[in-house]
């Protein structure tokens, strides 16, 4: 069955005082793109977090944010009191500073290497790294879950357009013989009348020849059974693939091809009624398909 590509999960958890929450949104694409929003302590995630969303998400704008905070003292920056006091020294041998104690004690924190972080990058991976991965794990089964849940309710959606499609088809074939008998009963009355004040005769060979030649341009019978194997195969797609999207792109785009065919050679206004029907419903589906993964 089908899923779409819109979908939402998230997952929550604490663990030695800190807190993590990880939201990931699916958006449609035709091809695979991921936003994903870390914090700069375990920015080294990302290009394994990306390989693991192209693996289970496939194609879609994929958007993975995780957000974390961190109760605990470990957070605290350390103060690399060394340094401080180098920068201390340095200001007492200023001539002319009288008093480098009043000297604002914030400045002297953006110095450079006076703020330390708590742990390089290495620590933090390693520290925060499987908890992210599991709850990354988490959101994706979510947002798969609402992804087959709105996959559910878009097939379903298509089957009603498939099914308007096929009952204006039906109604066309039925319509179809009708077309040339009754192109030769206007044929030969307009030829009679033209002919009727001459006093003269249409050949019955000519005739039928001329409705011979309509018949054979005006013939639709390959293309309605064309246009029937193909929502056939669309739906065979939509119940058989969760990656049918492209496929069935390409599907309704040889529907449209179809219906334009059959448009144009029928010449009759009934059977165009029809097919105004059929493309509108080929337009909707070729607008939903674009939802699907």
């Amino acid at each position: 069955m089908i899923i779409s590509m819109t979908g939402f999960g998230d997952a929550y958890a604490e663990q030695d005082g800190t807190h993590y929450a990880v939201e990931i949104r699916a958006l449609n694409n035709r091809y695979f793109k991921s936003v994903i929003k870390l914090p700069e302590t375990v920015s080294g995630l990302e290009p394994e977090l990306e390989t693991t969303l192209r693996e289970k998400l496939g194609r879609g704008t994929i958007t993975f944010i995780l957000k974390m905070r961190i109760d605990s003292a470990d957070a605290a920056y350390h103060i690399n009191k060394a340094a401080l006091q180098a920068y201390l020294e340095q200001l007492n041998d200023i001539p002319g500073l009288s008093d480098p104690a009043r000297v604002d004690l914030g400045s002297l924190l953006q110095l450079p290497g006076v703020c330390q972080e708590p742990r390089d990058d290495s620590d933090e991976l390693a520290v925060h790294g499987p908890m992210v991965r599991d709850l990354a794990a988490k959101a994706i089964v979510k947002l798969l879950g609402m992804r087959q849940r709105e996959g559910e309710g878009l097939f379903a959606d298509l089957m009603r357009h498939v099914a308007l499609i096929a009952d204006n088809l039906k109604e066309i074939q039925k319509r179809a013989p009708f077309v040339i008998d009754e192109y030769h009963k206007k044929l030969a009355n307009r030829v009679s009348q033209l002919l009727s004040k001459a006093e003269l005769q249409v050949n019955q060979v000519d005739l039928l020849k001329e409705v011979a030649v309509f018949a054979e341009r005006a013939d639709i019978s390959e293309e309605i059974q064309r246009l029937n194997s193909h929502l056939q195969a669309f739906e065979n797609a939509c119940r058989k693939d969760e990656h049918a999207g492209r496929k069935l792109d390409f599907i309704t785009q040889e529907m449209l091809r179809e219906a334009n065919t059959i448009g144009s050679k029928a010449n009759d206004a009934t059977i165009a009624t029809h097919i105004v029907e059929i493309k509108g419903a080929i337009d909707r589906l070729k607008e939903q398909v674009q939802n699907v993964e």
